[in-house]
């Protein structure tokens, strides 16, 4: 998943401005639901280059439940991250509900720095369980907590 431009933009996305222009790297900004993407440029050159992404799919394979991602021994494990929020955000976007689940990460952003990865499912927020949360109010806490935030996620086990 790389850095999408008005060239490469996937049939949900749709240009709303001109190309990106520079060396500088575009960065994904979302608002609290995910749904409006907006280009930011980080660098010393700036860009008028904005997409909006419309109601996009789940990247989820199949609804996995809250009593699954808990239960011993079952197919996932749970990882730990620390994302230092920059100037644009945290890099990632939150989705579903009972469980929320990562979306998508910007490749560039802290959230991929840290290691996060899409199709993570969210049982934290800065040491508050969230699994019986949806994305709204999951996005709510990272949005109106600290610039650091830790997650605790639950990834799938490879076969």
């Amino acid at each position: 998943m790389g850095p999408r431009t008005a060239d490469n933009a996937s049939k949900n996305e749709k240009a709303t401005t001109g190309s990106c222009v520079g060396p500088a790297k575009p960065r994904l900004r979302s608002s609290s639901d995910g749904n409006i993407y907006t280009r930011r440029t980080v660098g010393s050159r700036s860009s008028s280059c904005s997409l909006t992404l419309s109601s996009p799919k789940s990247v989820l394979k199949r609804p996995v439940s809250t009593e699954e991602l808990i239960t011993p021994g079952g197919p996932y494990i749970k990882k730990t991250f620390t994302i230092v929020g920059d100037a644009v955000g945290w890099g990632f976007v939150v989705r579903g509900q009972q469980p929320c689940y990562i979306q998508a990460v910007e490749p560039f952003g802290p959230a991929a720095a840290a290691g996060m990865k899409v199709r993570q499912f969210v049982v934290s927020v800065n040491g508050l369980n969230v699994l019986d949360l949806d994305y709204r109010t999951v996005s709510h806490l990272i949005l109106t907590g600290p610039k650091t935030v830790v997650m605790e996620v639950m990834e799938e086990m490879d076969h």
